[in-house]
């Protein structure tokens, strides 16, 4: 009966390949320090429980008839999300084939490499929960619509003169209606923005979110786990999270999060927010790492206050009572486009 030590041994360096590739992502692309180290970590052991098998000898690559074999999905990488999505696969894959053929030759390497197996999925998650998606566009202003803030119109026809005036996200902010309502209002929302093509985030409620079909959700720091989210929501929703310094917007990114609200930049009658980032946070968060996801400077920010905001480069920001409360919605969205008008998205 022919030996297994090929498989093992081509399998090994497979797995080998695809951990160099998983791990120069969490080092260079995330700059995830503990992250590298268990991806390393993971590449020692498995040579380790490869040491009792000799596969010395056992490799023959120009007799090996696979090696012409190939198909066009490949080649298929749009970008670097995908080719570690595509290396996390062939870990598994190879890790699971070493586990059932050196069933025939070693048992211990078998239960060993399980154990690899294991760890490998969920380093795999890992990374790409991490790893930015890229679906999720630089939204330029988010308006937070509260029924209790919108003193001159009805809180949808703020919304509606909120994308007239360019809002390119709206999010239903209602802390105390019933599960029923706030579908119907997020469900008015999508009716409203759908024809500018502009997204509906629901604050804080994920199970809302999805029953309605809006774009997204965003998620405070005592509301459900963004990792948690994540397992529920999949890839249909962008996931916001609230946070104040680059650790939490770096913990945030690693739980999953596909964009970050970054704040309160001044005080605000919206909340009470007894710490105040200010705008030199939205300086400290795009300086430290260009692979951080998108952003909304958030808390206190007007027509008058903003232009501190944009100095510190922000690209966008989120906005409640200045939209809601003005008599003129669309005016003051418009005043806030122009006001970001000259950076870059």
């Amino acid at each position: 009966m022919p030996d297994a030590r090929r498989i093992l041994d081509a399998n090994a360096n497979r797995a080998r390949e695809a951990l160099r590739v998983m791990e120069d992502g969490a080092r260079f692309l995330l700059n995830d320090e503990p992250l590298t180290r268990d991806l390393k970590a993971l590449r020692h052991n498995l040579r380790t429980a490869l040491e009792g098998v000799n596969l010395a000898g056992a490799r023959d690559t120009p007799g090996d008839v696979g090696t012409s074999v190939t198909i066009e999905a490949e080649m298929d990488r749009p970008g670097t999300r995908d080719v570690l999505v595509a290396a996390g696969k062939r870990l598994s894959e190879a890790l699971r084939s070493i586990e059932e053929f050196s069933k025939t030759i070693d048992p211990a390497v078998a239960h060993a490499t399980e154990q690899l197996r294991y760890r490998g999925y969920e380093l795999e998650r890992r990374l790409v929960v991490a790893m930015p998606t890229g679906r999720q566009p630089q939204w330029r202003l988010c308006v937070l619509v509260t029924e209790s803030l919108c003193t001159h119109q009805a809180w949808y026809e703020v919304a509606a003169r909120a994308l007239e005036g360019g809002a390119d996200c709206l999010q239903l902010r209602e802390k105390s209606l019933d599960t029923g309502e706030l579908c119907r209002r997020a469900e008015r929302l999508l009716e409203l923005a759908e024809p500018t093509g502009a997204h509906v985030v629901v604050n804080d409620r994920i199970d809302v979110a999805l029953a309605a079909g809006a774009h997204g959700v965003h998620l405070g720091r005592s509301d459900l786990p963004i990792d948690k989210a994540r397992a529920l929501a999949g890839d249909r929703l962008f996931i916001g999270a609230s946070t104040s310094t680059v650790d939490e917007a770096l913990a945030a990114q690693r739980a999953g999060a596909d964009n970050c609200g970054i704040g309160p930049m001044f005080h605000t009658t919206t909340k009470d927010k007894p710490l105040i980032a200010g705008p030199e946070a939205v300086g400290r968060y795009l300086a430290h790492d260009p692979s951080l996801p998108p952003h909304l400077a958030i808390g206190g920010i007007t027509p008058d206050t903003i232009h501190a905001v944009v100095e510190a480069g922000a690209r966008g920001v989120a906005v409640s009572s200045c939209v809601c409360g003005a008599k003129d919605p669309a005016k003051v969205a418009t005043m806030l486009i122009e006001a970001l008008g000259s950076v870059r998205t």
